[in-house]
């Protein structure tokens, strides 16, 4: 499958590209959708959202995920839910890069990967401006990424 970029408007950070595609502003703060492109082994730290569910739909590529202790693979075409509260996180892998849609209800934390994008900051380097923002989006990391 053949996408689009994303276009000189996305967010970068980490090498991963973000558009948001739907605002809280659009969607009086239900939602946001944030169109995603993760290179392979690119991938958060375990963390947890408090406010927000979110969920994956894999438009390309595939990504390994970790939910609570259970580790499973999805790719394109497949969908993955998290509910908030729940300890998680992901990993692009294969040989080519996943890009997914992330629906976040209710909206808002998109704003994280904003200020990641603005500042540049690096895991583990500027960890103490990446949790300031993360608790700032309800967000607070629990362990490493996947494969350190």
């Amino acid at each position: 499958m053949t996408l689009p970029p994303l276009g000189t408007d996305a967010l970068i950070w980490l090498g991963t590209e973000y558009k948001v595609l739907l605002s809280p502003e659009d969607t009086e703060g239900r939602l946001s959708l944030v169109d995603s492109i993760s290179p392979v082994d690119s991938g958060p730290p375990r963390h947890v959202h408090e406010a927000e569910d979110e969920i994956f739909y894999l438009m390309t590529g595939a990504c390994e995920f970790w939910l609570e202790g259970e580790q499973f693979t999805r790719s394109a075409g497949e969908a993955v839910f998290v509910p908030r509260g729940r300890e998680h996180t992901f990993r692009a892998i294969g040989t080519e890069a996943c890009r997914h849609l992330v629906i976040l209800t209710p909206g808002g934390f998109e704003g994280f990967f904003r200020d990641m994008a603005e500042g540049q900051f690096r895991i583990p380097d500027d960890m103490p401006a990446v949790e300031e923002s993360a608790a700032r989006h309800n967000m607070r990391f629990t362990g490493p990424p996947l494969g350190v």
